[in-house]
């Protein structure tokens, strides 16, 4: 019996050890197939800009396709759903900002927990929040618009990419702080809010930087603040809120790469390491200052601490400026 005992033990301590010998093989190889990336808007964000940059760059390390996946509506809620039913394997990402935190308490029925739900793998980026002002709206400044929107209360709009959206806080934060009535417009697509924009039937938007790019460098539209305290190496002529009268209003996004819960720690640091490495790098810095971005980094532990942090705060401007999704 004893000896039995013996054989039984031997047979799972060798069993126990195949499988953990497989498993740190699996791990020394990952990735062995294409990672997907969401992105929880569409093409020509901010956060798809940064993904298919970083994507790029991680698939040639990895010799593996990152596939950008582009899963907009509802403000970004649901990309963060795909990931948070993905399988933890280590071939579904996404990079999230804001509207990641926000969407969750906007509503009283949590689509997902924003911090339990998901792995921290690294902070991506910050980047300055823009005004940009709709043709046709005779302000050159920022002093100016708050002066129009107080002269004609109501009567002005601002756009949004949907309910808790980072350009829709970064323009509510605008209207509480300067004390003025705007009616909120928001969209589903970039295409969309340009177009009234430019046929100025959009009176400002609040973008994250890199969104809008294009547009200011084509001339199509007009930036008249950088709502960060120091001025956009993007944007070397266009002053701050504070140089503009309006120090009281500073607003930035920042994006991030998150996993579905569970993913194991070796795909974690071997994502985490190999992502800050490229983020490091002189030209992943000059592609990102060129759109209006600057990247940032860190372990998933200071970005599991950092949502943390944003979604208390967050929590607090959204129950007092009031917002619900529509």
């Amino acid at each position: 019996m004893n000896n039995m005992k013996c054989i039984i033990a031997s047979a799972l301590m060798g069993a126990s050890l195949f499988t953990a010998a497989a498993a740190n093989a699996a791990e020394q190889k990952y990735p062995t197939k294409p990672i997907r990336m969401v992105v929880p808007f569409p093409p020509g964000a901010a956060s798809d800009f940064l993904g298919r940059t970083l994507g790029q760059k991680l698939g040639e390390v990895y010799g593996q396709q990152v596939v950008i996946d582009n899963r907009p509506g509802a403000g970004g809620l649901i990309g963060s759903q795909i990931v948070a039913k993905a399988a933890p394997d280590g071939y579904t990402v996404a990079i999230i900002g804001q509207p990641h935190l926000s969407n969750v308490l906007i509503r009283e029925q949590k689509p997902y927990d924003a911090l339990k739900d998901f792995t921290a793998v690294t902070l991506v980026a910050s980047l300055p929040n823009v005004v940009v002002i709709g043709n046709g709206v005779p302000v050159k400044n920022v002093t100016e618009l708050i002066a129009l929107a107080k002269a004609k209360p109501g009567t002005l709009n601002f756009g949004s990419a949907g309910v808790g959206s980072s350009s829709h806080l970064a323009a509510a934060m605008f209207v509480s702080a300067a004390g003025i009535q705007a009616v909120h417009v928001p969209f589903k697509t970039l295409a969309d809010i340009f177009g009234e924009m430019i046929a100025g039937r959009v009176h400002f938007y609040i973008f994250p930087l890199p969104a809008v790019m294009p547009m200011l460098k084509e001339g199509r539209l007009r930036a008249i603040a950088v709502a960060t305290p120091k001025r956009s190496v993007a944007l070397p002529d266009v002053p701050t809120t504070a140089e503009s009268g309006f120090p009281q209003y500073q607003s930035e996004s920042w994006f991030g790469i998150i996993a579905p819960a569970g993913m194991p720690k070796p795909f974690v640091t071997r994502l985490n390491s190999d992502m800050v490495k490229i983020l490091k790098e002189a030209d992943t810095r000059e592609r990102f200052e060129k759109q209006g971005a600057e990247p940032a980094y860190g372990t998933p532990e200071q970005f599991q601490k950092m949502q943390a942090d944003e979604y208390s705060r967050l929590a607090k401007l959204i129950k007092e400026i009031g917002m619900k999704p529509l």
